[in-house]
């Protein structure tokens, strides 16, 4: 069944200036500038006024109406990366044998040692606009940060992929590097 019409307003802060062109988002922030194509969906988004991004679809079903919260949910991901930015931090675990991270290229190459004492050596690059770092007060902690949701969070499970554990049984082999922790990299004021 068809539906003759849906749409949702998403607000524009005002510290943010907000454009659309083409079914291309691009926002700019105090962080930065982020650009994101929905070109690939068939919907109307545009803007209503200068502060008001509306995205339409018209005679949509069911699974395309869907996608208009989706892109709302992508902008709004938008808006709070060009302000606050997103940190994943990472933790790795290991049994016995002291997985050892070395991160070159200034912070776009990790590189993972001594995982469950095996010789190679996992290299990791991060996604553009990421760049990953050791913490500074927690021993073995891995901080991944950036202003793209999407390449914070791929960057994040890249690393976490390398190292998968093989042949092994997974229940008992925890070796490993892990997402410990997802939040911004400014501080929220609620």
């Amino acid at each position: 069944m068809k539906e003759l019409n849906t749409f949702k307003l998403v607000k524009v802060p005002d510290n943010i200036t907000a454009s659309v062109k083409c079914g291309v988002v691009t926002v700019k922030g105090s962080r930065g500038e982020l650009k994101k194509s929905f070109k690939h969906l068939a919907l109307d988004i545009y803007m209503v006024d200068k502060n008001t991004i509306k995205v339409e679809k018209w005679f949509g079903k069911k699974k395309q109406i869907a996608a208009v919260r989706t892109v709302c949910s992508h902008i709004e991901n938008m808006f709070k990366g060009v302000t606050l930015g997103f940190q994943y931090k990472m933790r790795a675990v290991y049994a016995h044998f002291p997985i050892n991270c070395a991160i070159s290229e200034g912070g776009s190459l990790i590189e993972v040692r001594n995982f469950l004492g095996e010789k190679y050596i996992r290299k990791v690059r991060m996604a553009p606009g990421v760049t990953v770092e050791n913490s500074k007060g927690q021993k073995d902690e891995l901080v991944v940060s950036g202003n793209s949701i999407d390449a914070v969070s791929q960057s994040a499970a890249l690393i976490q992929q390398s190292t998968t554990v093989k042949n092994k049984d997974i229940r008992k082999f925890l070796d490993g590097l892990y997402v410990s922790e997802k939040g911004t990299v400014v501080a929220a004021e609620d």
